[in-house]
């Protein structure tokens, strides 16, 4: 009977030593956390096991065995996994390599409203449950302001909660429309104020990309820079794809923009998207289509559609997937620099490629990575977007860092002549 009290004992010191630890347990959606699990025996091996359920009520799930250090500790910031859903050493591996539990779902899709991740972690000794922690990702910080804006411009002003000026980030989506609600309100939570822009498939806007007055974002820009909350000569455009293609455009043409971020952008203006459209063409200028490419490369029409970023008042940083299934981003990327090159650009431009990322290179925020076979909204056409879940995953922890420094020191100085270069 003692011997077993003993054991029971024992037993129980053993798991009330034991933690499991995630700090902190509420970060922003980019943020990495500390997984960590101590007080376990020396080179003891473990499973981690990681649970969501998304915006579409679909549960995602991972898992991945660790060898302790010779002091009992398992830190996935310095561990890489023996075996499971990824290979090596990664802080937030288990959230990035998730899948979906449901064959029906093609990809992550974030809860609605902005509203907080919740993700669950367990541990598993022996093939038993001895643990869990739990880690809220904020897509939003809790002190952001949010301003609604209807009428001309259709929008919403993401604003920090400090009363002075802020550097500003006028934020365009690409093909499928609507509201880049997440991505401005990404940048408000890091000390910008971000204006999210529809500018099709919203509310009264037009159906499609067709067709769409630039001058309406030159009403934006000069909306932003009267506002109080904006420090008016410190404007950025950022964009996604054709929101890539278009924040190009328009930093060539206002001279309001003072630094351009682009996300898998083209070099030139493409065509309207996607589908049936009344026009052929994607932009119009004093009432006129601008030229554009469409179909198989033609070297005229391409010079004739060619963005002249060349006139860009600030610098750039382009952000592009080598593996991209939807077009080619990083060749085009390169033609940005080649061409600022060749006419003597005088402020910087970096290129961020990444050989194993597809068309959501750089995203910001550490979500599951996993995509399927996807539908564009309005053509209804697959959509392959490239990459590997690792590649997309790495992608995004690589460039949000530097993206947000680069807004940073661009938007918080004057500008002074660079170099062009690549990485």
């Amino acid at each position: 009977m003692k011997v077993l009290l003993c054991m029971t004992l024992l037993f129980s010191q053993m798991l009330a030593a034991q933690t499991l630890e995630v700090s902190p347990a509420r970060v922003l959606t980019d943020e990495p956390a500390i997984i960590r699990v101590a007080g376990l025996e020396a080179n003891e091996r473990i499973t981690l096991r990681a649970e969501l359920v998304d915006g579409e009520d679909v549960r995602w799930e991972s898992s991945a065995d660790f060898l302790a250090d010779t002091k009992g500790v398992v830190d996935l910031s310095v561990r890489e996994p023996v075996s499971g859903s990824y290979k090596h050493v990664s802080p937030m591996g288990l959230i990035w390599s998730m899948m979906p539990t449901d064959k029906k779902a093609q990809a992550y899709v974030p809860p609605k409203e902005l509203a907080p991740q919740m993700i669950e972690f367990r541990l598993l000794r022996k093939g038993q449950a001895a643990g869990s922690a739990r880690l809220e990702q904020l897509a939003v910080s809790e002190d952001v302001h949010r301003i609604d804006v209807r009428g001309t411009l259709h929008g919403v002003l993401f604003e920090p909660a400090t009363g002075v000026p802020h550097p500003a980030v006028l934020v365009l989506g690409g093909s499928n429309g609507g509201l880049p609600l997440r991505q401005a309100a990404w940048l408000a939570s890091h000390g910008f104020a971000a204006f999210a822009l529809a500018y099709f498939r919203y509310e009264d806007l037009p159906e499609k990309l067709e067709a769409i007055p630039l001058e309406y974002f030159g009403s934006a820009l000069a909306w932003m820079a009267k506002r109080p909350e904006i420090s008016a000569n410190h404007i950025a455009v950022m964009g996604t794809s054709r929101g890539g293609e278009l924040a190009l455009q328009l930093g060539s043409m206002y001279s309001q923009v003072t630094a351009v971020v682009a996300y898998v952008p083209a070099n030139t203006r493409h065509a309207a998207c996607c589908g049936d459209n009344r026009v052929p063409y994607a932009w119009t200028w004093q009432a006129k289509p601008l030229s554009f490419t469409y179909g198989r490369r033609n070297p005229e029409v391409e010079r004739e559609a060619a963005i002249q970023v060349e006139y860009t008042r600030g610098p750039l940083l382009l952000i592009s997937g080598e593996d991209d299934g939807v077009w080619e981003s990083s060749s085009m990327c390169k033609e940005v620099v080649d061409r600022l090159k060749s006419n003597h650009f005088q402020f910087s431009v970096e290129h961020l490629r990444y050989p194993h990322a597809g068309h959501t290179s750089g995203h910001p925020g550490i979500t599951p990575a996993w995509h399927g076979r996807l539908r564009h909204p309005l053509s209804g056409r697959e959509v392959n977007l490239g990459g590997s879940v690792e590649g997309n995953a790495q992608s995004s922890i690589d460039a949000t860092p530097k993206v947000l420094e680069f807004l940073k020191q661009n938007l918080a100085v004057t500008q002074q002549p660079s170099q062009t270069g690549q990485r």
